[in-house]
């Protein structure tokens, strides 16, 4: 699954995989499930370096396969158990971890305190089960993390992706205004943030969506192919707005990437003020200036032409210049132009024709 940021550092890529480990329907949550039903409490380290074994003490060693059934055995007896990383093998059991204590924690049980600052000291996610609390609590990467009920984020990602529904469907609209407006030659940066901020909010909420698909894990397949139907062709088309709108650098234009991670860096609150967004692509991001004429590459609607080859688009766009100039040429003008030919050159000028007749169509119609 892709969304509009995806060649963009994720500060949650590590808790993703770790809730992708904990899922239902893999072993090591059955395990842990098993230990939460028995109420015996359990202390899981995943990983091991010479940083941990220095404030190890005790246990045993198995080194067996790892299963949820053994977890659950090795858990009866008070100490930690010590996997590999991806949680398939067992290596010591019974231990007593001794982090530094001048590590600060906001833990209060000696379960959950040992848990915190052994992930701190070593890096590594801890998983601890409380027996009193009937909880499993992540620890990683200075967090923690609470697992869920799994019927109880069913019903938060059943609720998102109803909202998910209605911001698509205003995205839709506020899409084909701009795109009416391409054809006339009357875009402003106004219609461009607010097309902009429309595709931000989508992504938002489908990576929240995801983010319960992770989680949910067997229980989320169902939820994970509506989501996957919702945001078809989105990544796409957002970042095709960005491409056809970001300034020129010289006679280059800027890379997308920075401006995509812009927008996700953007408050909820900044996210709603158009003159934010504006500034976030590199346009002009003062009141006065959300009225200025804008001129559209062609990105967004040549990649509605079917089967046209992203380098033939590039060539297009070099070779006229602009949305405008690519509307107005004739079939020959098209088919001079590097990898199109005579039918590819047909094909985009009626598809072209198309869309500028429904676009005025849905605009004064």
């Amino acid at each position: 699954m892709t969304l509009a940021t995806k060649d963009i550092p994720d500060p949650d890529a590590l808790l993703r995989s770790v809730l992708a480990q904990v899922a239902p329907g893999t072993a090591l949550r059955d395990g842990l499930e098993r230990i939460l039903r028995g109420s015996t409490g359990a202390l899981l380290v995943l990983g091991q370096d010479k940083t941990l074994s220095t404030i190890s003490s005790g246990g045993f060693e198995v080194n067996i396969e790892f299963t949820a059934t053994r977890l659950r055995e090795l858990a009866k007896m008070d100490g930690a158990v010590l996997c590999d990383r991806d949680a398939t093998k067992i290596y010591s059991a019974a231990v007593q971890l001794l982090p530094d204590p001048s590590i600060p924690t906001n833990e209060q049980g000696t379960r959950h305190r040992t848990a915190d600052r052994v992930s701190r000291q070593t890096g590594m996610t801890v998983v601890s089960v409380s027996k009193s609390m009937n909880i499993i609590a992540l620890y990683l990467d200075g967090r923690r993390y609470v697992l869920e009920d799994p019927s109880t984020i069913l019903s938060k990602a059943n609720q998102a992706l109803a909202t998910l529904e209605r911001y698509k469907t205003r995205l839709n609209e506020v899409e084909g205004e701009v795109s009416a407006l391409e054809i006339e030659d009357l875009v402003t940066i106004r219609d461009v943030a607010s097309a902009l901020q429309r595709h931000e909010m989508v992504r938002r909420i489908a990576s929240e969506i995801y983010d319960y698909v992770v989680e949910l894990g067997t229980d989320g397949r169902l939820l994970s192919l509506q989501l996957e139907e919702l945001i078809a062709g989105r990544t796409e088309d957002f970042q095709h707005v960005v491409r056809d709108y970001v300034p020129m650098t010289g006679r280059k234009v800027k890379p997308i990437e920075p401006v995509l991670a812009a927008l996700a860096a953007l408050d909820p609150s900044s996210l709603l003020d158009l003159t934010s967004v504006a500034g976030a692509l590199g346009l002009p991001s003062d009141i006065e200036s959300l009225d200025t004429s804008v001129q559209a590459r062609g990105y967004r609607i040549l990649s509605k032409v079917p089967r046209l080859p992203e380098t033939v688009i590039e060539n297009l766009i070099s070779h006229f210049g602009g949305l405008q100039r690519l509307l107005a040429a004739d079939t020959d003008e098209l088919r001079d132009v590097e990898g199109v030919g005579e039918s590819r050159a047909r094909a985009i000028k009626e598809k072209l024709a198309r869309l500028a007749e429904s676009g005025l169509q849905s605009r004064y119609l």
